[in-house]
């Protein structure tokens, strides 16, 4: 996995953006301020990632350990989900550079991870620094969510759930005070389960669906550089300009 220190200070496939507002800082300091997304003027880039040739075929999951987990249908691996037409789905797209010094509000709303069939769902997500990550459990069964983070600032996350219906604590949410691509979740309990996270610095990134495609909206008009970043695959980039009121689309092929 890798860090995010070069965004600009400051799952869905569709852009998890918000209009920022005025925040207060310390008393003795100034407020914060922070940039409102104009829609009237927004451009927006969608496109597609596909897989060139033929993907690794998924590899079917023993999870015999737990009879719990053999309750729902069969798992297989996730790390290349490949549609018919070659679309590549959980790729991560965000806006690395363009943004200049545009500070934006983190959502208050979480993003929601749920171990259901002994597997995370969604397996990829996208979150702002300061925005809130709340883990479920709907699984019969006691599961772990544990994380390792490489950047300096988030902090490592080792928490048991209980089974569905048990006690909930405040630990099972959970915010990251700094960027970071990839970020593994994996449950000590059901080695073969695994998710990531990426914590951006803007509210400019979207996850790619089952048929690989991805939008971002709300941008305003200028020259960004985007990045896809996959989870075994690494990164791709693209430039490009945004118009006012404006879609361009920026494409990316994985396996050629």
């Amino acid at each position: 996995h890798r860090d995010l220190h070069s965004f600009p200070t400051r799952r869905s496939s569709d852009l998890v953006a918000i209009a920022g507002c005025k925040k207060q800082g310390a008393s003795s300091g100034p407020a914060q301020q922070f940039t409102t997304i104009d829609w009237s003027t927004a451009g927006a880039i969608e496109g597609a990632v596909h897989y060139a040739g033929t993907a690794p075929k998924p590899v079917a999951i023993d999870m015999n350990q737990d009879p719990a987990c053999t309750l729902g249908p069969p798992l297989f691996s996730e790390q290349y989900v490949v549609s018919n037409g070659g679309g590549f789905a959980n790729v991560f797209i965000y806006i690395k550079d363009g943004l200049g010094n545009k500070v934006y509000a983190a959502p208050a709303t979480p993003v929601e991870i749920d171990q259901k069939g002994c597997r995370y769902i969604p397996h990829v997500v996208g979150v702002m620094v300061g925005q809130p990550v709340r883990f479920t459990n709907s699984d019969p069964t006691m599961h772990n969510v544990h994380m390792v983070p490489t950047v300096a600032g988030n902090q490592t996350v080792d928490i048991s759930q209980p089974p569905a219906g048990g006690p909930q604590s405040p630990q099972d949410e959970r915010t990251f005070a700094k960027p970071e691509l990839m970020m593994p979740v994996r449950c000590n309990n059901h080695p073969w389960m695994q998710a990531f996270i990426n914590v951006a610095a803007n509210p400019f990134y979207a996850v790619t669906d089952v048929s690989g495609r991805y939008m971002i909206k709300g941008l305003p008009p200028g020259t960004y550089t985007v990045v896809a970043d996959q989870e075994v695959m690494g990164q791709k980039t693209a430039t490009v300009t945004v118009p006012a009121k404006g879609t361009v689309t920026a494409d990316f092929s994985y396996g050629n």
